[in-house]
Formats: C-alpha cells, structure tokens, sequence
C-alpha cells in the first residue's frame, strides 16, 4: 500500500474499534446475554467461582470459562452491562492481533491490513459485539491457537507450545471440545495439502495434547464438585447426572445427533449458513464463496498456496455445523477470522478477467445497497434520536467523498467504500437502532422499578427461566417458582412475581388468586418483526409483563 493508503487503513481500523465497542452500554435486548450475566453476578453473590447457578439453581449448558472472565470483570468493575462486555471485547482485541499476526506471516503487511478490517467489518462481527455470547471469547482463542500450532510447526518454541495449549484449553473451556475440529483440523489439512502428514508424529503434537488437558482441569475440577459429587441433585430432570460426561458428550455429541438432554424437534438444513452468511459475513459472502472456490480448483489443480490452515479449519467446522440441528447465526463467527483470512488476498490479487468483475460487482452490490438498508429502516423506524442518524450522514458522507477523490485505483476504491458502508450500518445499529427498540424491553423496565427501596425486603420470582434480563437487572436475588406451581406456593415473606404475558394467561385462565402491583410494555420477541421495526404498526406486536403479588 502507498503511504496515504496506510494512513487511511489506520484510520478505518480506529473507526471500526470505536463502532465495535459503540454499543458497550446498551441495555440487553435478546435473553441469552442476560442469563450469562445473572450466573456470573450469582458467582459473585455466592463467593463462589467454581459453580454456576441460576435463580439459585444448579445450571448444566454451557462450560465456565467465560463465566470466569465475566465474574472477573465484575469484581473489579462492578456489575454493569459494560462490565459483562468488556472481557468478550477485550477477546475480540486479541483476535485482531492473531488475525494480523497469522495473515502476515504468510501473505505480507497488505493482505494482513485487509483481512483485520474484513472481520472488524463483517455484519455479524458487529452485532457479536453488543449481543455478546460466547463468540468473541471464541474469535481471539481460535484464531491464537491456531497461529500459534502454525509458529510450532514451522520450529518448535517452548512459548508458541504452551499458548497453543493455554489457547486451545481457554476454547474447550468456552464452547466444548468440538471447537479441537477447527484448531487440529487446521493442522491436519495443512500437512495433508502440503504432503507432510508424517509430521504428525512429532513428539511436539504429544506435548500439544497432554499440557492441553492439564490445562483444561480447572472444567472437569468444576464439574465433578457440582454435579459428579452429587448424584441426588436433580438435572434435566433426572438424578445421577455427570457433569463430566455432559461436557464429554452431550454438550457437544449429543446435540450434533440430537439425543442429548437439550435437543431441537425440527431438522437443519445443510444449506442454512450457505444463506445465513450472506447477511452474517457480509459484505464479504461473495468474495469469500469466491475465495474458496477459486482454493478448491487451485488444489485440483495442483497448484501450491502459502497456507492451508485457514481454509481447512474454517470449513471443516462450518461442514459440522451445517450438519447439527443445532444451527444459529452467531455460530460460525468463531472462525470468521479464517474467513478473512481466506477472502484477504482475492481483494488485491490478480485474478482471471471473470474473476476481477465479479470482485468489483460483488462489493458494488453492498457498498449501494446497506445504505439502503438503512435508510429505508429509519424512515419506517421513525427514531426519537433521529438526529444522530443525521449527525452519522456527515462523517461518513466526507470519508466517501474523501475515497472518492483521493483514490484512483478501482480495487483499493471499492474495498475502502465497502469497509465505509458496513461500518456505517454498524454505526446506525450501536447509536441509534438499539436505543430505540431496547426500551420496549418490559422484563428491564420491571427490574428497575422493583428497584426502588420501597421494595427492598420483598422477596423476588420468576414465573419462567426465561425471563434472564430481570433476574440480572434486579439488584438482588431472584428465585423461580414453576409457573403450574403458583396457585399453591405460599411464601413466608412478602413477596413479588415477574411473570410475563403467556403467564398471565395462564394465571387468569386457571383463576388463580393475585394481584397487579403494575404492568409494562413489551416486545416479547428476540427476532425483529418488520411490523415491531415499523413505528406505525409497532404496537400490534406488544404486548405486557407484569409484577403481581399474592
């Protein structure tokens, strides 16, 4: 890159940080990121840092170690949503710095710029950043094991051995074990592309396996204290659950066949993250569908790239993954660092005349159409803080005028436009999108107001395990009592219940005895309904939560 073109990547990357940790502070909107919180906060409730409980109940889903961090970053920040977000950014951070430090040392300074700003850009790399679940750990740990198994294969260090361990262990710790497929499965493809599989039987990979087992302990060390020590709790139902055997097995196994304790009734389509990375990893999909087509025939081919690490690990977990039940969006944003990797070096490379077209049109498609996008969506969004929406036109308008003029080259032009366009659609979500749909949130407007001290010695409930953004926004305990069960529970103390409109129903239905203390407005989805998103017909979609007393 010539030196304004330096320059002006530095800039983007600073624009790109500040719009990923823009939204920090925005309230919860979607239900898992509150119930992480509440088993974090409950950890620091209870001083105890090796079991995860929810309402004050034994909790079996996921393994601890973001738990860990959120709980860490709680204790020396105190308990606020910015403090839940902070470690996972923080994650993200370093997996900037790995997806730098690993495209550099195979394809140079250029093609390692462009793949950061490609996964700093991505749509749902953005959306990860505010609805914060396990992804960000994810992205950093990835991507560092990896580039550290790369550094090791190449020459054995003490160091790249031990944070390849350490790395790998943090990713198990995260999201199970199934997260090996991508690490190993980025070794095994490489030496196998590069025709090196006696590698394989290095001593060093012996050592990679045992200190990452050892460094795993701290989960089996956890597990065993809840759950294998005591066979009488009750878990999904049941007695005699290991803790162990669940993160051995039906965390992960058991959910890919289905026949574990959690399991999902409708059937995946292979095809689901074929479309879902069209919104997801956009506006690089079609580059990188490009990109590993344009892989696939130069290996027919015969033909030597520098790396086959991040083609083979990105798409061997992405292969499972299509074929799980368990199919959500944000899964794949694990290794959308190797995505960027594998789509950098078509973004500035020579490439056939049908290649080089379709590179330009596939990044003029999003550069014209996000903005669109996200025009058409203020208009029927009808924002109060639409100023901010005008006050975003500004700046970016300048930046595009600025690529507009200053730069000549066509392929440098449209790369810097696309990064402007996403980053102008992640500015509108983290500024404007969220703050208007957030306060239709009842379950936090609930939180607050049982907040006020005239409430401080009532007793707190949940009618459902699902209402998660309460339990953490509640300045205290919340336990649950069955919703079947509450014609018949008769607490000692006073008492207040959350309950939510579908409870409500059922209550009134089954005539049971309470009374209203007050109701709050509520959008009781996740996903965004065009009618919830259009302010003229928003309010057929809502409904009410309620706080009732007996």
């Amino acid at each position: 890159m010539k030196d304004t073109y330096k320059s002006f990547y530095l800039w983007l990357f600073v624009l790109a940080l500040a719009i990923n940790f823009a939204g920090i502070s925005i309230k919860f909107f979607t239900d898992d990121p509150g119930l992480y919180a509440s088993i974090a906060k409950n950890m620091i409730y209870k001083k105890d840092f090796l079991q995860l409980f929810t309402y004050n109940r034994d909790w079996l889903d996921k393994p601890h170690f973001p738990f860990w961090a959120i709980a860490l970053s709680f204790k020396v920040f105190g308990i606020s949503v910015w403090a839940y977000r902070l470690p996972a950014l923080l994650f993200f951070v370093i997996g900037l710095v790995y997806t730098y430090l690993f495209t550099k040392k195979y394809y140079g300074w250029e093609t390692a710029a462009i793949a950061v700003l490609i996964l700093m850009t991505a749509q749902n790399t953005i959306l990860a950043n505010t609805d914060v679940r396990a992804e960000p750990y994810l992205m950093g740990l990835l991507i560092g094991s990896v580039y550290h198994i790369a550094c090791l294969e190449d020459r054995f260090t003490f160091k790249d051995l031990l944070l390849a361990a350490l790395l790998t262990a943090f990713a198990v710790m995260t999201k199970g074990i199934f997260v090996i497929t991508a690490i190993y499965g980025s070794l095994l493809g490489h030496l196998l592309f590069q025709k090196k599989l006696k590698h394989l039987f290095q001593f060093k990979w012996l050592w990679l396996l045992v200190l990452t087992f050892i460094f795993t302990l701290p989960e089996f060390y956890a597990l065993y204290i809840q759950f294998d020590l005591h066979p009488e709790k009750t878990v999904f139902g049941m007695h005699n659950v290991s803790g162990i055997k669940w993160f051995l097995w039906d965390s992960q196994f058991g959910r890919f066949v289905n026949n574990g304790p959690i399991n999902r009734k409708e059937a995946g389509s292979i095809f689901f993250y074929f479309h879902t990375l069209l919104w997801a990893f956009a506006p690089w999909c079609l580059l990188f569908y490009y990109a590993v087509f344009r892989n696939i025939k130069a290996l027919y081919q015969h033909k030597k790239a520098a790396e086959y690490y991040a083609l083979s690990g990105g798409l061997l977990l992405l292969a499972l993954f299509s074929l799980s039940r368990f199919q959500l969006p944000f899964y794949t944003n694990a290794v959308f660092p190797l995505f960027a990797i594998v789509t950098a070096p078509v973004c500035f490379d020579q490439l056939s005349k049908f290649g080089a077209k379709f590179r330009l049109i596939g990044q003029w498609i999003f550069v014209i159409l996000l903005p669109i996008v996200v025009v058409a969506v203020n208009i029927v969004l009808k924002p109060a803080n639409g100023q901010l929406f005008v006050a975003g036109i500004i700046p970016f308008g300048l930046i595009v005028a600025f690529i507009s003029i200053k730069i000549k080259e066509a392929n440098t032009k449209v790369f810097f436009l696309n990064c402007t366009a996403a980053l102008f659609v992640g500015f509108y979500v983290n500024t404007v999108f969220y703050n208007e749909i957030v306060p239709y949130k009842g379950q936090i407007a609930a939180a607050e107001y049982i907040n006020q001290q005239q409430f401080d010695s009532f007793h707190l409930y949940s009618l459902k395990a699902e209402n998660n953004n309460f339990q953490f926004y509640c300045k205290r305990p919340v336990d649950i009592v069955p919703l079947e069960q509450f014609d018949s529970c008769k607490p000692k103390d006073i008492s207040v219940f959350y309950a939510n409109q579908q409870s409500m129903d059922y209550l009134t239905q089954t005539h049971a005895n309470f009374k209203v203390i007050r109701s709050f407005i509520n959008y009781p989805k996740e996903n965004l309904l065009p009618d919830f998103i259009n302010k003229t017909k928003r309010l057929k979609t809502l409904d009410h939560v309620y706080l009732i007393t007996k």
